[in-house]
């Protein structure tokens, strides 16, 4: 088992900026890559960003340039930076353990709500 534990949510005006945390615990050796996924209400749930274990990065089109996803492995924590937010940044965010091949699938954490306005 894998358990994840976000934080960092919240309430910012657009422009503004949060980071999100993601720690991670128990059988963390069957981690092979981990991502944030966001939701926002009457939506499908999307990949914002993602990491694997060799350190490659992939960030959906609507984030280039203004997210970073990142890891530190001593803390076993993966972080997102999200600059000039936007409001249509606006959802849950969750973090994503993948212990297998197909992106979406493996642990889950909680989630954390990120509103973006004014």
């Amino acid at each position: 088992q894998v358990q994840l534990v976000e934080s960092g949510g919240g309430l910012v005006q657009p422009g503004g900026s949060l980071r999100l945390s993601c720690a991670a615990s128990g059988s963390i050796f069957r981690i092979n890559a981990m991502g944030w996924y966001r939701q926002a209400p009457g939506k499908q749930r999307e990949l914002v960003a993602a990491i694997t274990s060799g350190g490659s990065t992939n960030y959906a089109d609507s984030v280039k340039g203004r997210f970073t996803i990142s890891r530190d492995n001593a803390k076993n924590t993966m972080y997102l930076q999200m600059n000039s937010l936007k409001p249509e940044d606006t959802a849950v965010y969750y973090c994503n353990a993948r212990t297998g091949k197909v992106w979406g699938t493996g642990y889950w954490g909680q989630g954390t709500q990120v509103t973006v306005s004014s």
